[in-house]
């Protein structure tokens, strides 16, 4: 286009507003022009050089409008030429529209010609529908007999012919389908109803795949064949991809649990044991039977040795679950159950057997029981055997009980000491279940230990308090035993065999002091019989020791002979005690009839009359601490174990003729000792019969002054257990224990 036709094109820039920019520019230019200024011509040499300034300003004026000019005229150019082409993009619309309207009328006329050869097209597609069906019709006929005649091979179990049939029926299908429209002939209704009979039938033959395997593995391999090519076939359109793979492994899973815990009825009690020894036997079987029958039968990605253990496995476990939700077991139940699960499962005999090879792939395998589950089958067991032991250790102490009331003496062992199978039952009870529980496990053994030891604890308590009641009722006379005291005898060699044995019950590596409280125990039924029977000793020589001291006492040994006499014969049954039980049991008895010796001598009821009877006193004193010492010796009491010689310490007393070093004796019986009290001494100054109040009390001042006792004093408790008279307030001491006594009083 030339400059004229642009020229003309051109429009007319009429003069706009100013910018208010432009204005406020100028503005700021200004003033940077006049700070400038004021800046450099401050000075007034420098106003010589204003002409030159002047002239180089306006140079820079000059060229700064010249480029602005170009600028703006650049700009114009540009715009000038976007106007023409807006001219010529709008002449082109306008004939693009007008061509576009020419073409409306065009289609407009075509549809209706379309119109008009619609019935013809209908025509067309019917008679190639017709064409189709005429080359199909000889096939279509035979489509009936083909469906009965796979129906037939299907009842047959001959799995590969019928799949091809069916393939075969399934492509006419196919073909039809175009031709047709995609629509369905209903001759061909009934075809997916074949393929889901098939389909069942492969089925129900996986499910039975181990019985197959051994009787007809041909079969078997036909049905994963059919199952594997169906499921890798490409669908044809419309239809649901059938993975028969799956079904095959479901129904494997399936008929496997269904061989081994189909049965919904859970074992009866007490049949537990026998359906995991069938189990034991029978899942070997199977693994072995799939590893070296089945596998081979299938591809290798069906994994059936894993699939095998991994489905007994689950199977195993679900039945479990479902036998432990219902009605508690016995005990002998859930320890073949513990025992079975923790041991027997996992085993050289089943899933730890060396071989089954690592495709099984056990390590993977759950725990068969949970540890809820181990927790509470451990808590029934221990619940059910606790309640048993109860019972055998009531009726063990029940017949031991029933003993004692008869006319016969307990029975006794080839050595002569009394015996009774108790003991050894009641040790043989908790020992028996405690090693029965390590068959299992650590835990259940620790938990069986502490209820035996519970146990024992109760019987040991039940024990003692039926020996009280037997002799309450003999000593109240209720039930009047002919051996009262032979069967304490024999209870207390019960408690020696009891005491000897318990350390079967220690677990290795349990604290030592895991035994300490039946120890304990053991002590406290220990002492309680040997009191009984200082009880009975007791009441056998009370009578004698009513004349003790006398004057008959002083003149003969009658007295005394009376007592060794009846407490020879009391004891002559403990040597049927065994060691070293019976030197415990004689030095009680010992100490049993010193304190009643001391217990008469404190009442008070003889008083010497002289120097003579002082003497008398004191060799009788001597006399009967031989003669008691004589008498348990022969008992077999050890020497080093005997007390009778505090009679000894007493004669001295008597037997001391100056009055002023009785507070040297006192002391040194103090220092021997150290339980002898104020009251005791007293009472022992008063026997002599010819002490004032002042060498009583010169007497008693020694106990204050006294030195500490010595290391070789008896620590065992004598004085103490005597109750002695109070004394006369004119033989108290000042600060002694029954001045205070007295002074409370008032």
């Amino acid at each position: 286009m030339d400059s004229a036709a642009k020229d003309e094109m051109q429009p007319e820039l009429s003069p706009g507003p100013e910018w208010p920019e432009q204005e406020r520019a100028e503005q700021l230019a200004r003033g940077a022009a006049l700070k400038w200024a004021s800046g450099i011509f401050y000075r007034p040499e420098q106003l010589a050089r204003l002409g030159q300034y002047r002239s180089r300003e306006v140079q820079r004026t000059c060229s700064l409008e010249a480029r602005l000019k170009s600028v703006v005229q650049s700009y114009l150019e540009g715009v000038q030429t976007g106007v023409w082409q807006l001219a010529q993009a709008i002449e082109a619309v306008q004939g693009t529209r007008e061509a576009l309207s020419q073409a409306r009328g065009l289609l407009q006329g075509m549809s209706q010609a379309l119109r008009t050869l619609q019935p013809l097209r209908e025509r067309v597609a019917q008679y190639k529908q017709l064409q189709a069906m005429s080359h199909l019709l000889p096939r279509l006929r035979a489509v009936p007999a083909a469906v009965a005649h796979t129906q037939t091979l299907i009842d047959a179990q001959q799995f590969l012919e019928a799949y091809m049939s069916l393939r075969e029926l399934e492509q006419l299908r196919e073909d039809t389908w175009a031709p047709l429209g995609g629509l369905e002939l209903p001759v061909f209704q009934g075809l997916d109803l074949l393929f889901e009979a098939l389909g069942q039938a492969v089925e129900a033959a996986a499910g039975a795949a181990g019985k197959l395997a051994r009787e007809d593995p041909a079969l078997l391999v036909a049905a994963v064949r059919v199952a594997e090519v169906e499921t890798g076939r490409i669908t044809p359109l419309g239809q649901v991809p059938r993975d028969w793979r799956q079904r095959c492994l479901r129904a494997l899973q399936e008929g496997l649990e269904q061989t081994h815990f189909g049965s919904p009825l859970l074992p009866a009690p007490g049949a537990l044991p026998g359906w995991l020894e069938a189990l034991r036997v029978a899942l070997p079987v199977e693994l072995a039977t799939a590893e070296a029958l089945v596998a081979p039968c299938c591809p290798p990605q069906y994994n059936v040795v894993q699939l095998w253990a991994h489905t007994l496995h689950s199977g195993l476990r679900r039945s479990l679950q479902h036998l432990l939700a219902g009605p508690e077991l016995e005990a002998a139940d859930a320890f073949a159950l513990l025992h079975w699960a923790l041991h027997v499962y996992l085993g050289q005999e089943m899933m730890g057997s060396l071989e089954l090879g690592p495709e099984a792939d056990v390590s993977q395998l759950e725990p068969l029981l949970t540890l809820e589950n181990i927790e509470q089958l451990e808590a029934t067991f221990v619940a059910n055997v606790q309640a048993s032991v109860s019972q055998w250790l009531q009726n063990a102490l029940d017949g031991e009980v029933a003993e004692w009331g008869r006319e016969q003496g307990p029975n006794t062992d080839p050595s002569g000491s009394y015996y009774s199978p108790m003991p050894a039952i009641v040790l043989q009870i908790l020992e028996e279940n405690i090693r029965v529980a390590s068959l299992v496990s650590e835990s259940l053994q620790q938990r069986v230990h502490g209820m035996a030891l519970s146990e024992l604890g109760i019987f040991l308590r039940s024990f003692s308090d039926a020996l009280i009641r037997f002799s309450r009722d003999h000593l109240r006379g209720k039930a009047m035993v002919p051996h009262y005291v032979p069967y304490l005898l024999a209870a207390l060699n019960h408690q020696s065999a009891l005491s000897s044995s318990v350390s079967v019950l220690q677990l290795d590596g349990a604290p030592s002091g895991a035994l300490a409280p039946v120890e304990a125990a053991l002590d406290k039924l220990q002492r309680r019989i040997c009191r009984l029977v200082l009880e009975a000793l007791q009441v056998e020589l009370q009578p004698l020791f009513a004349n003790l001291p006398s004057r008959q006492w002083l003149s003969s040994p009658e007295l005394l002979e009376s007592v060794c006499e009846r407490t020879g014969r009391f004891c002559r049954d403990f040597g049927r005690v065994r060691n070293p039980t019976v030197q415990l049991l004689l030095a009680e008895a010992e100490r049993a009839v010193v304190l009643q010796y001391l217990r008469a001598l404190m009442q008070g009821r003889l008083v010497c009359r002289g120097a003579d009877e002082r003497t008398q006193a004191a060799e009788r004193l001597r006399h009967d601490a031989a003669q008691l010492q004589q008498l348990f010796l022969g008992l077999g009491l050890e020497e080093n174990a005997h007390c009778a010689p505090v009679l000894l310490a007493l004669r001295e007393l008597l037997n001391l003729r100056d009055p002023a070093l009785l507070g040297l004796e006192v002391a040194g019986l103090q220092q021997q000792f150290p339980d002898v009290s104020e009251d005791h001494v007293s009472a022992l100054l008063g026997l002599r019969g010819d002490l004032s109040r002042e060498q009583q009390l010169a007497a008693l001042s020694s106990l204050q002054a006294a030195l500490p006792p010595s290391p070789r004093a008896s620590r065992r408790a004598l004085f103490s257990l005597v109750p002695a008279p109070a004394p006369s307030p004119a033989s108290c001491l000042p600060s002694g224990s029954c001045a205070r006594a007295r002074l409370l009083s008032e």
